[in-house]
């Protein structure tokens, strides 16, 4: 039986949603949460002592239901509260506060709380305002501890202590773990003492449980510390281990600002002057991280609800006025919001809804890196700081451009940053040839202007109309047909010499879930990538990671160096394995480079060329994918399928080079950091067989629990 149990907790303070849907188990034990300021964490300990009213949502203690009850009664029922600010009576001595709440018969006496703190002993007769900040602390503990409780709930108990107080206070937290009799649940900001005392970290965002992991893990990981919990980096952490000057070991140069209250507490005319330790434990670390350690916020901010939103008609009005213009008229005779945004770097003035230096603001170095007399870089920076303001904005229903090749490729990064779903389109002089560099991961579309986007004529007045209305009628659709409540989607990667597994896969858990597959050629791990950025999937199946081949050896189907990234960001549990990473992708035989023409290759059709990857090939691909494995903060499972890890790689087969894959998986397994968090997981099939599929699927089910919907069908 588990010690306490809270299941999607929502509690409301007005119109503010204070604690968004928590689910916390606690077993056994001490279990710490941690999260910056303001995250919920002293509302979560409030509500499971009733000291604030449940919206919905259970709390249970060793079975017992507490949702609803008073903070008396949640006390008679075995919960004590160590609050945040101690909450001691100034004219009640240590030992009439002890008095006041003992209790006979039980294992904690006033007796054994003077032997835990022999400082509250020498100082019983002391008045609680008389005490020290760590001498009110041991009190609020050992009254709390006095009632004899099944489980311990303390709110920031180290806070503004001394190290000292604050050893003394985690030695006390790790004895009443060991000892078993107390069930613990603390809430920390000191990640040392946090991780210290408990096994298992729970880690608080924005009034949710964002994961709960081992707190070795965390401990040892200060980047995983900062992407999490914004806490900076200082000069005392450091240490020296030699040379700095790599790449791989270069020292941390990033801006670290404390900021300080003066006086962390409203002061009154007898308050004393505050120490410096309570200061620093005061202050607010804030670190600037580059964009590859910060979590980000998902791309979906950028969408408007259903029903409600502005079309934005972008471009440089400069050069493409008139005909932005045109468009933009077209979308306003169909009744929809309508917004100019200009992106003209030329410095005249403009009449947009939002103007060029509008926009420019947005970049990191200000307007002054967009407006910088240099046509190229101008456009960069604008560029740069378009894309900037459409992440900052919630109310796209839609997004709308014309231009040349120029023109598309400034509004494209930003255009790819909305979610799929989002109606985007560009009418573009380059539609009509290899568009990837524009359209990337995302469902923009690209419409061919013909003609040049020069002037309103008979030709760019049917295309421009025909681009207009095209966009107009998705949005019309996404407000008049609601979207369907259907299952959670979860996507795979799949190529044709993986499909048996794929389909197997799916076929299992196709009732529960919607399995959406990805073609893994480049483009198609990035577009399920770009999915799970936008918080549209709930979990992937990485098992055809083939487009890392083609990375390493120059194929056509080649993935990029943020290939897994997502994934990291994401912080789920991670399954994925080998699949075809025996082959590189060309296309027709006679595009082959010529310093390959002596390897193996198998003629998949007349238009794909397919080359069989080398041991020293499969060293280089481990070693990518086993340090991108290192930094997933989830629960990371990844198959190595030693029956071979396609159709082609069987025994008898084309492919089958058990030299080559032993490279590959003893490499990985050289590279991965293995935990209990973080495992490969050699089995002794091929990717394609039955027995594999089982596995995935029950690895799979192990860290996801069936969707409520597929419970009750």
């Amino acid at each position: 039986m588990t010690a306490l149990e809270v299941r999607d907790l929502n509690v409301y303070y007005g119109q503010s949603h204070a604690l968004q849907g928590v689910d916390l188990t606690l077993g056994k034990g001490v279990l710490s949460v941690v999260g910056r300021n303001g995250m919920g964490k002293t509302t979560l300990c409030k509500a499971i002592m009733g000291l604030v009213p449940v919206a919905s949502g259970s709390i249970s203690l060793n079975g017992q239901n507490l949702s609803g009850v008073g903070p008396a009664e949640t006390a008679r029922m075995g919960v004590g509260y160590v609050p945040q600010g101690r909450r001691l009576w100034r004219s009640l001595t240590v030992d009439e506060h002890l008095k006041l709440v003992a209790t006979r018969g039980g294992a904690w006496t006033v007796e054994r709380v003077y032997s835990v703190f022999p400082r509250l002993a020498e100082r019983k007769s002391n008045g609680g305002g008389q005490l020290s900040g760590g001498e009110q602390q041991m009190l609020a503990i050992g009254r709390a501890l006095l009632l004899n409780p099944k489980l311990l709930v303390m709110d920031e108990p180290t806070e503004g202590l001394a190290p000292v107080i604050v050893n003394q206070v985690a030695e006390m937290l790790v004895r009443l773990g060991q000892e078993g009799d107390i069930d613990v649940l603390v809430i920390e900001q000191n990640i040392g003492v946090a991780c210290e005392v408990a096994s298992d970290v729970a880690i608080m965002v924005n009034g949710r449980i964002n994961r709960v992991m081992e707190s070795s893990i965390l401990a040892s990981d200060r980047d995983l510390q900062q992407a999490l919990l914004g806490v900076g980096r200082h000069a005392h952490d450091e240490t020296d281990d030699g040379p700095r000057q790599t790449e791989e070991t270069a020292p941390d140069t990033r801006a670290i600002t404390k900021i300080y209250l003066s006086n962390p507490e409203v002061p009154t005319r007898w308050t004393p002057p505050v120490p410096v330790r309570v200061l620093e434990g005061s202050a607010r670390t804030v670190t600037d991280l580059p964009k590859a350690e910060v979590v980000p916020l998902a791309p979906a901010q950028t969408r408007a609800p259903r029903g409600t939103g502005t079309v934005y008609v972008c471009g440089t009005f400069d050069t493409k006025g008139p005909e932005l213009r045109f468009m933009a008229d077209a979308v306003k005779a169909q009744r929809l919001p309508v917004k100019l945004v200009d992106l003209s770097t030329s410095g005249g003035p403009s009449n947009a809804d939002i103007p060029p230096h509008v926009i420019a603001a947005h970049h990191p170095r200000g307007a002054s890196a967009v407006f910088t007399g240099d046509r190229g870089s101008a456009v960069a920076g604008m560029t740069r700081a378009f894309e900037a303001w459409v992440r900052g904005q919630h109310d796209i229903a839609g997004l709308l451009s014309a231009g040349g090749s120029g023109g598309t490729a400034l509004v494209s990064p930003a255009f790819r940053v909305p979610p799929v779903g989002v109606p985007k389109l560009i009418v573009s002089t380059v539609a009509s040839g290899n568009t990837e560099q524009y359209v990337g991961p995302s469902d923009i579309t690209m419409m061919y202007s013909v003609s040049d986007v020069q002037g309103i004529n008979s030709i760019t007045r049917e295309v421009l109309s025909n681009g207009a209305n095209a966009l107009a009628g998705m949005v019309h659709a996404r407000r008049t047909h609601a979207p369907s409540e259907d299952k959670p989607a979860i996507g795979l990667t799949m190529f044709g010499v993986t499909t048996p597994c794929v389909q197997q896969v799916t076929a299992q858990l196709g009732d529960d879930y919607d399995c959406l597959v990805f073609h893994a050629t480049g483009v198609g791990g990035r577009s399920m990538e770009k999915l799970l950025d936008s918080g549209m999937l709930s979990a992937v199946l990485d098992l055809t990671t083939t487009e890392v081949c083609d990375m390493v050896a120059g194929g056509v189907f080649a993935a990029q160096g943020t290939r897994f990234d997502a994934s990291i960001r994401a912080g789920l549990p991670f399954i994925g394995s080998c699949g075809a990473l025996d082959m590189v992708n060309f296309n027709a035989p006679d595009t082959v480079p010529e310093k390959y023409r002596h390897r193996l290759f198998y003629e998949h059709n007349p238009q794909i060329t397919l080359m069989r990857t080398t041991p020293e090939e499969n060293v280089a691909m481990a070693r990518f994918i086993g340090e991108k494995l290192n930094q997933m903060t989830g629960p990371v499972r990844f198959f190595l399928p030693e029956g071979g890890v396609s159709m082609l790689d069987a025994p008898g087969q084309p492919f089958w080079d058990p030299a080559a894959n032993k490279a590959l998986f003893d490499t990985l397994e050289a590279t991965v950091n293995h935990t209990a968090n973080r495992q490969l997981v050699r089995v002794p099939n091929n990717i394609n067989d039955a027995d594999f599929a089982d596995l995935v699927v029950k690895t799979f089910r192990s860290f996801h629990a069936r969707p409520a919907r597929a419970k009750g069908a």
